[in-house]
Formats: C-alpha cells, structure tokens, sequence
C-alpha cells in the first residue's frame, strides 16, 4: 500500500516537472502564436531549406518558412514565408537561400531594395537566388582542376615540338 502511495506521488512530480519544462521552452523560444505577414518566393532548387528555416534580414531573425511546395506546371519550388508584421519589404527585395557557415542549416535572407512602393501582403517577391550545392561546386573544383592540369601539360608539351630550333652558338 506504502508503495502504491509513493509511485502515485513520484508520477505526478515527473508529470509537473515535464509541464514546467513545456513552458519555459515555450516563453523562452521564439515560436509566437501572433501572425505576420506572409510573402511568397519562388526558387529553382531549395536544397536544405525546410518548413520552420529562419527568414532573416540583416542577419536578424524576421521570419519563418510557413511552407515549400512545387508548382506542378513548371516545376519551380514556391516557397510561402511569415514575416513580422513590423517589416514591410519594398518591391525590388531580394531574397536568397543561404547555408548558416560552412556546413550549417538553411536559412532565407531578404535583402532590401530601394523601391518606395512595398510588396502587398501575400504578394510575390521577384528576386530570388537559389540553394546552392555544396557537393556540386566541390565537385566541379575538383574536375576543372584535373582537366585544367591536363591542358597545362599538353600545352607545355606542345611548345616544345612547336618551337622552332634555337640556333646553336
């Protein structure tokens, strides 16, 4: 009976201390219930980039992505972000997928144009830069150093057949 007691009492300071824990991870992370203000972007290659990637601007946090979906008629990833209410992107905004450090997450920076007319929420922003691969450019460095090592050397064998004889002293 003494145990039943004590397991109950046990079970519920685990279950109080796990509530504890749910709260303070969600008044301390920056997951907010409040809206902002969506904007779509359209992309060739998202690589990396997932649902809930940071949208910064500056550097500084602004945004999330609300969600990546491909337009079925061209193939082209739309990609639907949520920015705070307080930013308003001017019309040439720009916006590129970029790798947080050398093999880092994902994320999406906006780069602010001059424009005075802003976009209108839900609307399109029309510069956008797509994912790089890290694999595709290591991949290309590593080919063009081999073949541009192979003209050096057949460029250097080839000058010596087609110089003509110097003259002998």
């Amino acid at each position: 009976m003494k145990t039943n007691i004590l397991e109950t009492v046990m079970g519920g300071v685990v279950l109080l201390v796990a509530g504890f824990f749910l709260v303070f991870a969600y008044t301390t992370t920056s997951v907010k219930t409040e809206g902002g203000i969506t904007y779509h972007a359209r992309f060739d290659r998202v690589d990396g980039l997932k649902v809930g990637s940071d949208v910064r601007m500056s550097g500084v946090k602004i945004g999330t992505i609300q969600s990546i979906k491909i337009d079925p008629k061209d193939y082209i990833a739309e990609v639907t972000i949520s920015a705070m209410p307080t930013i308003k992107l001017p019309k040439d905004t720009s916006a590129e997928i970029i790798t947080d450090g050398l093999l880092g997450s994902k994320y999406l920076a906006l780069v602010p144009g001059g424009d005075d007319e802003n976009i209108a929420p839900g609307g399109m922003i029309s510069y956008t830069q797509s994912s790089v691969s890290l694999e595709s450019l290591i991949g290309k460095m590593m080919f063009d150093n081999k073949s541009s090592g192979k003209k050096e050397e057949t460029k250097a064998e080839g000058d010596s057949k087609d110089a003509p004889d110097s003259p002998k002293p």
